[in-house]
Protein backbone atom coordinates (compact mmCIF):
# COMPACT_ATOMS: atom_id res chain seq x y z
CA UNK A 1 0.00 0.00 0.00
CA UNK A 2 1.41 3.45 -0.96
CA UNK A 3 2.41 6.02 1.64
CA UNK A 4 0.10 8.91 2.07
CA UNK A 5 1.28 12.38 1.19
CA UNK A 6 1.72 14.96 3.88
CA UNK A 7 -0.34 17.31 1.81
CA UNK A 8 -3.15 14.94 1.87
CA UNK A 9 -3.04 14.45 5.55
CA UNK A 10 -3.23 18.13 6.38
CA UNK A 11 -2.23 19.51 9.73
CA UNK A 12 -1.85 16.10 11.26
CA UNK A 13 1.40 15.65 9.41
CA UNK A 14 3.05 18.35 11.53
CA UNK A 15 3.04 16.05 14.56
CA UNK A 16 5.92 14.01 13.12
CA UNK A 17 9.24 14.87 14.73
CA UNK A 18 11.24 15.61 11.54
CA UNK A 19 8.89 18.34 10.60
CA UNK A 20 9.22 20.46 13.83
CA UNK A 21 10.90 23.89 13.63
CA UNK A 22 14.06 24.18 15.94
CA UNK A 23 13.65 26.36 19.00
CA UNK A 24 15.95 29.41 19.33
CA UNK A 25 18.71 28.84 22.00
CA UNK A 26 18.70 30.95 25.18
CA UNK A 27 21.29 33.79 25.19
CA UNK A 28 24.00 33.15 27.76
CA UNK A 29 25.20 35.86 30.26
CA UNK A 30 28.21 37.62 28.84
CA UNK A 31 30.04 37.72 32.15
CA UNK A 32 29.88 34.03 32.84
CA UNK A 33 32.76 31.54 32.73
CA UNK A 34 36.39 32.71 32.12
CA UNK A 35 35.48 36.19 30.90
CA UNK A 36 34.54 37.26 34.43
CA UNK A 37 38.16 36.75 35.58
CA UNK A 38 39.44 38.78 32.66
CA UNK A 39 37.54 41.83 33.89
CA UNK A 40 38.83 41.31 37.44
CA UNK A 41 42.45 41.11 36.15
CA UNK A 42 42.03 44.28 34.12
CA UNK A 43 40.73 46.12 37.17
CA UNK A 44 43.70 45.04 39.31
CA UNK A 45 46.17 45.96 36.57
CA UNK A 46 44.80 49.50 36.22
CA UNK A 47 44.86 49.90 40.00
CA UNK A 48 48.55 48.89 40.07
CA UNK A 49 49.41 51.33 37.27
CA UNK A 50 47.63 54.13 39.12
CA UNK A 51 49.64 53.46 42.32
CA UNK A 52 52.95 53.47 40.41
CA UNK A 53 52.11 56.76 38.71
CA UNK A 54 51.08 58.44 41.97
CA UNK A 55 54.25 57.28 43.79
CA UNK A 56 56.43 58.37 40.89
CA UNK A 57 55.06 61.89 41.11
CA UNK A 58 55.17 62.07 44.89
CA UNK A 59 58.72 60.70 45.48
CA UNK A 60 60.74 63.56 43.91
CA UNK A 61 58.45 66.11 45.56
CA UNK A 62 59.16 64.57 48.96
CA UNK A 63 62.92 64.55 48.30
CA UNK A 64 62.89 68.27 47.56
CA UNK A 65 60.75 69.20 50.55
CA UNK A 66 61.99 66.88 53.30
CA UNK A 67 64.44 68.17 55.92
CA UNK A 68 68.02 66.85 55.80
CA UNK A 69 68.81 64.19 58.42
CA UNK A 70 70.36 65.37 61.66
CA UNK A 71 73.64 63.55 60.98
CA UNK A 72 73.77 64.24 57.23
CA UNK A 73 77.15 66.01 57.43
CA UNK A 74 78.84 63.49 59.67
CA UNK A 75 81.23 60.64 59.04
CA UNK A 76 80.48 57.04 59.98
CA UNK A 77 81.85 57.60 63.50
CA UNK A 78 79.62 60.66 64.01
CA UNK A 79 82.27 63.37 63.46
CA UNK A 80 81.64 66.37 61.14
CA UNK A 81 83.11 66.19 57.66
CA UNK A 82 85.52 69.10 58.15
CA UNK A 83 88.73 69.00 56.02
CA UNK A 84 91.27 69.07 58.85
CA UNK A 85 94.43 68.68 56.78
CA UNK A 86 93.65 71.40 54.25
CA UNK A 87 92.41 73.81 56.92
CA UNK A 88 95.55 73.22 58.99
CA UNK A 89 97.78 74.14 56.06
CA UNK A 90 95.68 77.23 55.36
CA UNK A 91 95.73 78.42 58.99
CA UNK A 92 99.49 77.81 59.20
CA UNK A 93 100.14 80.06 56.18
CA UNK A 94 97.92 82.73 57.71
CA UNK A 95 99.71 82.56 61.09
CA UNK A 96 103.11 83.06 59.44
CA UNK A 97 101.84 86.41 58.14
CA UNK A 98 99.71 87.37 61.15
CA UNK A 99 102.42 86.77 63.80
CA UNK A 100 105.10 88.74 61.97
CA UNK A 101 104.76 92.50 61.57
CA UNK A 102 106.88 95.65 61.61
CA UNK A 103 105.65 99.22 61.58
CA UNK A 104 108.25 100.04 58.89
CA UNK A 105 106.74 97.54 56.42
CA UNK A 106 103.04 97.40 57.28
CA UNK A 107 101.88 97.70 53.67
CA UNK A 108 103.48 94.40 52.74
CA UNK A 109 101.74 92.61 55.60
CA UNK A 110 98.41 94.15 54.62
CA UNK A 111 98.72 92.85 51.05
CA UNK A 112 99.57 89.32 52.27
CA UNK A 113 96.71 89.26 54.78
CA UNK A 114 94.22 90.11 52.04
CA UNK A 115 94.54 86.57 50.69
CA UNK A 116 93.06 85.18 53.91
CA UNK A 117 90.49 87.73 55.11
CA UNK A 118 86.76 88.02 54.32
CA UNK A 119 85.44 90.89 52.25
CA UNK A 120 85.20 94.14 54.20
CA UNK A 121 87.51 93.02 57.04
CA UNK A 122 90.02 95.36 58.67
CA UNK A 123 93.06 95.33 56.37
CA UNK A 124 95.49 94.81 59.29
CA UNK A 125 93.05 92.52 61.13
CA UNK A 126 93.26 94.26 64.50
CA UNK A 127 96.85 95.55 64.47
CA UNK A 128 97.19 99.32 64.93
CA UNK A 129 100.26 99.56 62.71
CA UNK A 130 102.80 100.20 65.50
CA UNK A 131 105.58 98.09 66.98
CA UNK A 132 107.10 94.81 65.89
CA UNK A 133 106.35 91.11 66.39
CA UNK A 134 108.39 88.14 65.22
CA UNK A 135 107.47 84.47 65.51
CA UNK A 136 109.43 81.30 64.71
CA UNK A 137 108.82 77.53 64.88
CA UNK A 138 105.19 77.95 63.86
CA UNK A 139 103.40 74.59 63.83
CA UNK A 140 99.86 73.18 63.98
CA UNK A 141 99.05 71.95 67.48
CA UNK A 142 95.45 70.70 67.12
CA UNK A 143 92.14 71.23 65.32
CA UNK A 144 88.87 71.75 67.24
CA UNK A 145 86.07 71.01 64.77
CA UNK A 146 82.73 72.73 65.45
CA UNK A 147 80.70 71.52 62.46
CA UNK A 148 81.09 70.72 58.75
CA UNK A 149 82.15 74.29 57.91
CA UNK A 150 83.84 75.71 61.03
CA UNK A 151 86.84 74.84 63.18
CA UNK A 152 89.52 76.40 65.36
CA UNK A 153 93.03 75.52 64.20
CA UNK A 154 95.39 75.91 67.16
CA UNK A 155 98.86 77.08 66.15
CA UNK A 156 101.88 76.97 68.48
CA UNK A 157 104.74 79.43 67.93
CA UNK A 158 107.80 80.87 69.64
CA UNK A 159 107.94 84.65 70.04
CA UNK A 160 111.28 85.62 71.54
CA UNK A 161 111.80 83.43 74.61
CA UNK A 162 108.10 82.69 74.99
CA UNK A 163 105.81 80.06 73.49
CA UNK A 164 102.21 80.90 72.63
CA UNK A 165 99.16 79.26 71.13
CA UNK A 166 97.12 81.06 68.47
CA UNK A 167 93.53 79.89 67.94
CA UNK A 168 92.62 80.60 64.29
CA UNK A 169 88.92 80.34 63.26
CA UNK A 170 88.62 78.84 59.77
CA UNK A 171 85.49 78.61 57.61
CA UNK A 172 85.27 76.33 54.58
CA UNK A 173 82.71 75.73 51.85
CA UNK A 174 82.97 74.01 48.46
CA UNK A 175 86.73 73.56 48.86
CA UNK A 176 87.44 77.23 49.61
CA UNK A 177 88.71 78.67 52.92
CA UNK A 178 88.66 81.99 54.76
CA UNK A 179 89.65 83.22 58.24
CA UNK A 180 86.19 83.81 59.66
CA UNK A 181 87.08 86.02 62.64
CA UNK A 182 90.02 87.51 64.53
CA UNK A 183 92.33 84.92 66.14
CA UNK A 184 92.94 84.61 69.88
CA UNK A 185 96.23 84.29 71.79
CA UNK A 186 96.17 81.46 74.33
CA UNK A 187 98.66 80.02 76.79
CA UNK A 188 101.32 77.61 75.58
CA UNK A 189 100.79 73.85 75.97
CA UNK A 190 101.50 72.75 79.53
CA UNK A 191 104.38 70.46 80.44
CA UNK A 192 103.25 67.11 81.83
CA UNK A 193 104.66 65.57 84.99
CA UNK A 194 105.93 62.02 84.61
CA UNK A 195 104.72 59.49 87.18
CA UNK A 196 107.12 58.31 89.86
CA UNK A 197 109.36 55.48 88.75
CA UNK A 198 108.25 52.41 90.64
CA UNK A 199 111.74 50.85 90.53
CA UNK A 200 110.45 47.39 89.65
CA UNK A 201 112.47 44.20 89.63
CA UNK A 202 115.32 43.89 87.14
CA UNK A 203 117.34 41.04 85.65
CA UNK A 204 120.80 42.28 86.62
CA UNK A 205 122.60 39.24 85.20
CA UNK A 206 121.04 39.77 81.78
CA UNK A 207 121.74 43.50 81.94
CA UNK A 208 125.43 42.82 82.53
CA UNK A 209 125.65 40.42 79.59
CA UNK A 210 123.73 42.76 77.28
CA UNK A 211 126.16 45.62 77.94
CA UNK A 212 128.80 43.45 76.26
CA UNK A 213 126.67 41.95 73.47
CA UNK A 214 124.95 45.23 72.56
CA UNK A 215 128.22 47.16 72.39
CA UNK A 216 129.17 45.28 69.22
CA UNK A 217 125.70 45.86 67.79
CA UNK A 218 125.67 49.64 68.39
CA UNK A 219 129.20 49.97 67.01
CA UNK A 220 128.01 48.39 63.75
CA UNK A 221 124.68 50.25 63.87
CA UNK A 222 126.31 53.70 64.00
CA UNK A 223 128.66 52.90 61.08
CA UNK A 224 126.18 50.83 59.00
CA UNK A 225 128.73 48.00 59.08
CA UNK A 226 126.78 45.36 57.13
CA UNK A 227 129.11 42.47 58.04
CA UNK A 228 128.91 43.02 61.79
CA UNK A 229 125.24 43.96 61.69
CA UNK A 230 124.55 40.51 60.26
CA UNK A 231 126.60 39.03 63.10
CA UNK A 232 124.74 40.90 65.88
CA UNK A 233 121.17 40.86 64.52
CA UNK A 234 118.46 38.23 64.12
CA UNK A 235 116.33 38.33 60.98
CA UNK A 236 118.03 41.20 59.10
CA UNK A 237 116.40 44.44 57.93
CA UNK A 238 118.48 46.70 60.23
CA UNK A 239 120.75 48.96 58.15
CA UNK A 240 122.18 51.45 60.65
CA UNK A 241 122.81 55.22 60.78
CA UNK A 242 125.34 55.56 57.96
CA UNK A 243 128.24 57.06 60.04
CA UNK A 244 126.04 59.99 61.16
CA UNK A 245 127.33 59.21 64.67
CA UNK A 246 130.03 57.06 66.25
CA UNK A 247 129.46 54.68 69.14
CA UNK A 248 130.75 55.84 72.52
CA UNK A 249 129.42 53.51 75.20
CA UNK A 250 126.31 51.95 76.70
CA UNK A 251 125.42 53.93 79.80
CA UNK A 252 122.54 51.76 81.05
CA UNK A 253 120.54 48.64 80.19
CA UNK A 254 117.17 47.92 81.78
CA UNK A 255 115.92 44.33 81.51
CA UNK A 256 112.82 43.12 83.38
CA UNK A 257 112.98 39.62 84.88
CA UNK A 258 112.05 36.63 82.74
CA UNK A 259 113.30 33.28 81.51
CA UNK A 260 112.42 33.26 77.79
CA UNK A 261 114.93 33.42 74.95
CA UNK A 262 113.25 36.56 73.55
CA UNK A 263 113.18 39.68 75.71
CA UNK A 264 112.26 43.36 75.38
CA UNK A 265 114.82 45.70 76.99
CA UNK A 266 115.87 49.36 76.93
CA UNK A 267 119.38 50.67 76.46
CA UNK A 268 120.78 54.19 76.91
CA UNK A 269 123.63 54.82 74.46
CA UNK A 270 126.16 57.64 74.33
CA UNK A 271 126.90 58.66 70.75
CA UNK A 272 129.86 60.72 69.59
CA UNK A 273 128.57 63.32 67.12
CA UNK A 274 131.08 64.51 64.51
CA UNK A 275 131.32 68.30 64.11
CA UNK A 276 129.56 69.89 61.14
CA UNK A 277 132.24 72.55 60.67
CA UNK A 278 135.96 72.13 60.04
CA UNK A 279 138.03 72.07 63.23
CA UNK A 280 134.81 71.88 65.22
CA UNK A 281 134.43 70.05 68.49
CA UNK A 282 132.94 66.57 68.70
CA UNK A 283 129.77 66.42 70.76
CA UNK A 284 128.16 63.70 72.82
CA UNK A 285 124.50 62.74 72.78
CA UNK A 286 122.72 60.20 74.99
CA UNK A 287 119.70 58.41 73.55
CA UNK A 288 117.45 55.60 74.79
CA UNK A 289 116.28 52.69 72.64
CA UNK A 290 113.86 49.82 73.01
CA UNK A 291 115.21 46.55 71.63
CA UNK A 292 113.82 43.06 71.17
CA UNK A 293 116.74 40.68 71.73
CA UNK A 294 116.88 36.97 70.95
CA UNK A 295 119.29 34.48 72.50
CA UNK A 296 121.38 32.55 69.96
CA UNK A 297 123.83 30.09 71.52
CA UNK A 298 125.52 32.18 74.21
CA UNK A 299 124.92 35.57 72.56
CA UNK A 300 121.93 37.93 72.50
CA UNK A 301 121.16 39.30 69.03
CA UNK A 302 118.91 42.25 68.15
CA UNK A 303 115.69 41.50 66.27
CA UNK A 304 114.26 45.05 66.26
CA UNK A 305 115.18 48.54 67.43
CA UNK A 306 113.05 51.64 67.97
CA UNK A 307 112.62 54.60 70.27
CA UNK A 308 111.71 53.81 73.85
CA UNK A 309 108.48 54.59 75.71
CA UNK A 310 108.69 55.01 79.44
CA UNK A 311 107.28 51.95 81.17
CA UNK A 312 104.14 52.68 83.18
CA UNK A 313 103.69 56.19 81.78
Amino acid sequence: MARRSAVDEGPAALDEPWDEEPKAPKKKWGGGGGRWWIWVGRTLLWAFVLVVVVNGIRAPFERFTERPPATGGQTENGEPRFPRTQASAYALQFAQVYLNYDENSSNGRQAELAHFLPEGADAQFGWNGLGQLSAQRIEVLSVDVKDDNNALVNIVAQTGARWITLAVPVYTRDGAFVISDKPALLEAPKKAQLPQDGGGERDEALESQLKTDLSGFFQAYGNSDAVNLQRFTAGGGITGLGTAVNFGEIREVNAPPGDSDERTVTATVMWKVPPTQPRGTEGQLEQTYELVVVKKSDQWNVRSIRGAVRAGS
